[in-house]
């Protein structure tokens, strides 16, 4: 189902697999990168969406509370809470259930917080648990979970080792974005029982898909001419995404001032209408965590890493893919300091790691500026 739409019949085993396909009523709204083998859906890329919906196998602790549960596979999970998301409005409607996507939908209706809670490692009495949660669709490697608060939906998220930087990355990434007016998803640092998360809003309304870049950019064959940026800068124009390349733009700037080893094809994307199937736009910045040497001891390593997702050969080369830097005033970062200091934790594991961070930024800035005079 996408929402009140019905698009077709499907069998799915005990495990979570799509078996078989039956009966098709609408190929349009079928999600984006599924397509038709002659008169039939594709089976292995409905497949496959289904299994990115689920949480991934290499989430920490994901197998022990599988195992606790008695359920087999992250996507047996997901058959638990018929599919639902906040990210999008596809769900699955079992054929002995009267069903109505009002009236079971997490945009407007409550939802458990057992499975959160069993995510973020909080004990449970897993006899008596409820898993009717949009928990069972989160994606990424590091724990997180959704919560209400306040009639809002919010996503908190945690971080990875014993400095949980990637938490307080967030928040400052957008801080950063704040400054120099890159329309983005708002990151606050929440603390609960002692714990840091990144606390966001859910940015998709009951009304939008978000579609990753990566279903875009494989909703149609790329040419032997085309590398993938180019080919997804097509796909953008045919779809009338305008927006497109600026906010391309703003994306690519903001990776390379905070060195951002993870921004690959499911991290950024596009809303979609759910009735007409227009695109409304790029979607706001979000997921920014996975940068600032969060993962190293040496920090020297941090200042070439790795990039994603469209040239990794240099640590410039995604800035020459930016179009226009007119819209950029990096003199508005001059107290990189102030930012650093008011957001990281005043603890003594984190005095060395506050240095190394401003010292990063303020030397991708120098760089940056100093890109743009040559490039004049």
């Amino acid at each position: 189902m996408h929402k009140n739409i019905q698009i077709l019949d499907m069998e799915i085993d005990d495990k979570g697999y799509i078996e078989r396909i039956y009966e098709l009523y609408n190929t349009n709204h079928l999600p984006v990168g599924i397509h038709m083998l002659k008169d039939s859906v594709n089976r292995g890329e409905l497949n496959d969406w289904w299994k990115s919906r689920s949480i991934p196998a290499s989430r920490n602790g994901i197998n022990w509370i599988l195992q606790q549960l008695n359920i087999s596979s992250p996507q047996e999970l997901l058959i638990k809470s018929f599919g639902l998301s906040l990210s999008d409005q596809y769900w699955i409607k079992p054929f002995d259930k009267d069903l109505k996507w009002e009236d079971i939908n997490f945009f407007d209706n409550d939802f458990s917080e057992d499975i959160g809670d069993l995510l973020v490692g909080n004990a449970k009495d897993t006899k008596n648990i409820s898993m009717l949660s949009p928990d069972n669709t989160s994606d990424g490697n590091l724990k997180k979970r959704w919560k209400i608060i306040n009639g809002k939906r919010f996503l908190l998220k945690s971080g990875s080792g014993t400095l949980q930087q990637e938490v307080f990355n967030e928040a400052l990434a957008s801080k950063i974005m704040d400054i120099l007016d890159i329309r983005h998803v708002h990151y606050e640092v929440m603390w609960i029982n002692n714990n840091p998360y990144s606390v966001c809003e859910d940015f998709i309304t009951k009304e939008e898909d978000l579609v990753p870049a990566w279903r875009l950019l494989h909703s149609k064959k790329m040419n032997n001419s085309e590398n993938e940026f180019h080919h997804l800068l097509k796909l953008a124009k045919e779809n009338h995404i305008n927006d497109y390349q600026e906010e391309l733009d703003k994306m690519l700037v903001l990776d390379y001032l905070i060195a951002n080893e993870d921004r690959h094809y499911n991290n950024f994307g596009f809303i979609r209408d759910v009735e007409t199937l227009e695109y409304k736009g790029f979607a706001p910045i979000y997921d920014n965590g996975c940068s600032l040497g969060y993962d190293t001891m040496n920090y020297s390593e941090a200042f070439n890493p790795n990039w994603k997702p469209f040239m990794t050969n240099k640590v410039t080369s995604q800035l020459e893919l930016v179009n226009s830097f007119e819209w950029l005033d990096l003199n508005k970062l001059n107290d990189i300091e102030s930012l650093v200091n008011e957001i990281y934790p005043d603890m003594i594991e984190y005095q060395k790691r506050k240095n190394e961070i401003i010292n990063l930024i303020n030397y991708r800035i120098y760089k940056l500026k100093e890109y743009i005079i040559n490039k004049k």
